[in-house]
């Protein structure tokens, strides 16, 4: 994944369609995207081989002709030079032809989500210079804006690294001018037409890749790929679109809003973005697994008692309960983030890092789950609660959400994994709003030893003698097991230790938001973290018939005090599978 340094990042071999609607793949590598090479790659003309190598120096096998053009030999000429550069400027060849640009259109540039994610993730990135040499960034969205305008707005929400300051300001000016506006519909091919003239203009006839990030509500997506697919793709290069999730609210939403996009995209042109893909935590799971001796033999049924993975946020809706009244926490984490956790923990091993290899290894775990039974599912609901003098509203009182809702804004789930490496082993979500504290962590609590020979040193609760392994996504990121160990005295007294990576102590540097790392990765092909179809219809498999169950059956969510643990029925669900929240514990 990347290397983000001041001056290295990746460069990767990656394929661009000849338009938005596919076509003729051409593969093509790039170093550092500043200047294309074509490693030993043979171009061909009727009396000569010119072989372009990897580092630009030029070969030639030249055959018997039996009459040159002053034009052929020229050529003849120019090909004994040492470099493809000292080539073009002899020959008076356009080296923009030779080279690619990248335009990224961010649509639906005046919503929180483009101001606060993908602008600053984007001006990170060409902080760390791991954008390409030729890039140009566009805000398109129906409010009416001047480019100047538009930058305002911008340099509002761009910070530097705080581990690397040096040229803030500079920086931050440069970027801005490759920043422009086009205010436009959504479903107006028009406005797009026109944005494709201003997209050409600063292509400059170099090879056209285009990025267009959908930061729009999911009901206008497929108008808007729609009209880039017919006005706004490229000619010469790729064109690939982000999605933002939520894909659908159920089995068959998510299929036709599948079906529909893949009327003007291909599979390999659609990148279904989840962010949590893109915490370093998480991805650094298959590092820690694979990696790393002593965990491989242990992940398993065998060792493993339970996995939790828990999410909480310290604060409610408070005005912007609209949106997420209608899917709700289920549908808005758990379907999605945990669930695509829980499936990268639990995967077996890929065949390569290959991201084919990767999704395929996902989706097996996904379609050897258990559908989940509503028996196995607690919902909640904050309620208004005073502290410290200070009172805090329901989820009722948010004045864009119905007095009426049964919405949950907390859920508890218990899945299970029906294969030889995890039958029986309960793997445990929750997710909630307006809980006692903000953070995201995957618990393993491992098996009691057996015969422990210091049991009685442990008393009756055995729990406190169970090793424990937590990944803590955030915030404050680190990675520590608990381990039982002697107290230093005399006598014999036990207690459990952490043996702790802590990022912020162990890494100097800052580490990067997580829409800048697929953010990356979109521009450079890479789908490893992103989501594919398929892997998006066996993860609304597991959720969509209790989704309708609950809605159906109106189940009225628990009631739970704003700031608290959550409601009481999480804790009987984890008792029920002989489990105890790792989060509860004091030793935090």
């Amino acid at each position: 994944m990347a290397a983000f340094s001041a001056t290295h990042c990746r460069s990767y071999s990656y394929s661009h369609s000849s338009s938005i609607n596919g076509g003729q793949n051409q593969r093509f590598s790039f170093s550092s995207f500043s200047r294309l090479s074509v490693p030993a790659k043979a171009i061909r003309n009727s009396h000569q081989t010119v072989v372009l190598m990897q580092d630009g120096v030029v070969a030639t096998k030249v055959t018997p002709v039996e009459k040159e053009t002053p034009k052929e030999k020229l050529k003849d000429e120019l090909l004994s030079v040492t470099s493809t550069n000292e080539w073009d400027e002899k020959a008076g060849f356009d080296s923009s032809e030779n080279e690619s640009t990248v335009s990224i259109t961010v649509v639906g540039a005046s919503g929180d989500l483009a101001k606060k994610k993908i602008f600053p993730a984007l001006f990170a990135l060409y902080y760390e210079d791991c954008l390409p040499k030729h890039f140009s960034i566009y805000g398109y969205a129906r409010s009416k804006m001047t480019d100047a305008e538009l930058r305002n707005m911008v340099s509002k929400t761009l910070t530097c690294r705080i581990d690397k300051r040096e040229n803030c300001s500079e920086k931050m000016d440069q970027f801005l001018k490759r920043c422009f506006y086009h205010s436009g519909q959504y479903d107006s091919e028009e406005n797009f037409a026109q944005l494709d003239k201003k997209l050409k203009k600063h292509e400059g006839g170099r090879v056209s890749n285009r990025l267009f990030y959908l930061s729009i509500p999911p009901n206008i997506f497929i108008e808007a790929v729609k009209c880039a697919s017919s006005s706004a793709s490229s000619g010469n290069g790729w064109t690939r679109v982000i999605v933002e999730k939520p894909f659908g609210r159920d089995s068959e939403s998510s299929a036709v809003l599948t079906k529909s996009l893949k009327q003007y995209l291909t599979e390999d042109q659609i990148f279904r973005i989840d962010h949590y893909l893109g915490k370093e935590l998480v991805e650094n799971l298959s590092v820690l697994r694979f990696a790393n001796l002593i965990f491989e033999p242990l992940w398993s049924r065998r060792y493993i008692r339970n996995v939790q993975i828990i999410f909480s946020e310290g604060f409610g809706t408070e005005g912007r309960g609209g949106y997420f009244d209608n899917y709700g926490i289920i549908r808005d984490i758990m379907q999605n983030h945990l669930l695509q956790i829980l499936a990268l923990f639990a995967m077996e091993t890929p065949v390569s890092l290959d991201a084919e290899d990767i999704r395929n290894e996902k989706v097996k775990v996904l379609r050897s789950m258990r559908p989940l039974r509503l028996e196995d599912v607690v919902i909640g609901q904050y309620k208004s609660h005073s502290k410290g003098g200070v009172t805090y509203p329901s989820y009722t009182d948010d004045k864009t959400v119905p007095k009426d809702s049964l919405t949950p804004t907390f859920a508890a789930a218990a899945l299970f994994i029906d294969n030889a490496r995890w039958d029986g082993v309960p793997f445990l979500m929750k997710a909630g709003k307006a809980l006692h504290n903000k953070g995201a962590e995957i618990r393993v609590q491992f098996r009691h030893v057996p015969g422990n020979l210091y049991n009685r040193n442990f008393g009756t609760d055995l729990d406190r003698a169970t090793n424990e392994l937590v990944i803590r996504v955030q915030p404050d990121e680190a990675i520590f097991l608990k381990i039982n160990n002697k107290v230093p005295g005399l006598g014999m007294r036990l207690d459990r230790s952490n043996l702790n990576l802590h990022y912020a102590a162990r890494y100097s540097k800052e580490i990067p938001d997580a829409y800048e790392r697929l953010l990356l990765d979109a521009i450079e092909g890479e789908r490893r973290l992103f989501i594919r179809s398929d892997e998006l219809d066996a993860a609304w498999a597991l959720f969509t018939p209790v989704l309708k169950e609950l809605e159906e059956k109106k189940i009225i969510p628990e009631s739970y005090p704003y700031g608290s643990r959550g409601p009481v029925g999480a804790h009987y669900l984890a008792a029920r599978y002989n489990v105890r929240w790792g989060d509860l514990d004091i030793e935090q």
